[in-house]
């Protein structure tokens, strides 16, 4: 839970400081990477706990596999499973085409085509999955506790 909340301090810094000043696409692409490893370091965390309390019988070694487990275990609770959605997107960021829109200004946009949509990835949108993320933490904690 320690590694979780150190990644989630250093994404905040990058949401709530850095892009305040900056306002550039890479800052945008920095904070999805680091959401990217707070999560794998979730799935991970979650993953070892349900295999000790028996809910799985082994963890995959593959990220699609951990994937899937991850989705069968939290098959009822919908934000959760967005937060893997978006999680999914977050791994292929590198990789995906990329528009830079507005950098520098207020209304900076890292456009992002992914699974043949255009995902228009700006302040507003990156509030939202800080919101989805803050859920998805505590949802970790309650069943990390458990």
């Amino acid at each position: 839970m320690e590694k979780i909340i150190q990644e989630k301090i250093s994404a905040d810094h990058l949401l709530y400081v850095s892009m305040k000043y900056t306002k550039t696409c890479d800052v945008i692409i920095n904070l999805i990477l680091r959401w990217r490893k707070m999560i794998e370091t979730s799935i991970d965390a979650l993953l070892n706990h349900a295999k000790k309390k028996k809910k799985i019988p082994s963890i995959s070694s593959n990220p699609i596999g951990k994937i899937e487990q991850i989705r069968k275990i939290f098959k009822k609770d919908k934000e959760f499973l967005k937060v893997i959605e978006m999680y999914e997107m977050f791994r292929k960021i590198e990789d995906l085409r990329k528009e830079r829109i507005g950098e520098f200004r207020k209304n900076v946009n890292l456009k992002v085509m992914y699974q043949g949509n255009e995902v228009n990835i700006n302040l507003e949108e990156l509030k939202l999955y800080a919101e989805r993320l803050e859920n998805f933490i505590s949802t970790t904690k309650q069943f990390l506790l458990k």
